[in-house]
């Protein structure tokens, strides 16, 4: 089982790059746009309203009212 708990620490490792990774390539997103905008377009990438709050310094619920409409049809 050793083996077992040094996969699951590397994995664990390993993930924690690469969401640092995401977090560090989507600040540069839209540098030069507004706060809705960067929000628009990391939300648009696939990110999550968690991880774009955290990137863009800002709490959960003004990401989740800025993409709300990005979910529904525009009429």
């Amino acid at each position: 089982m050793p083996e077992s708990n040094r996969i699951e620490k590397l994995l664990s490792q390993l993930n924690d790059k690469l969401d640092l990774l995401i977090k560090v390539t989507s600040i540069q997103v839209g540098a030069d746009k507004s706060t809705t905008e960067r929000a628009r377009l990391l939300k648009m990438a696939g990110l999550y309203n968690r991880t774009i709050a955290a990137v863009l310094n800002t709490s959960y619920g003004s990401i989740a009212v800025l993409t709300a409409n990005l979910r529904t049809p525009r009429r």
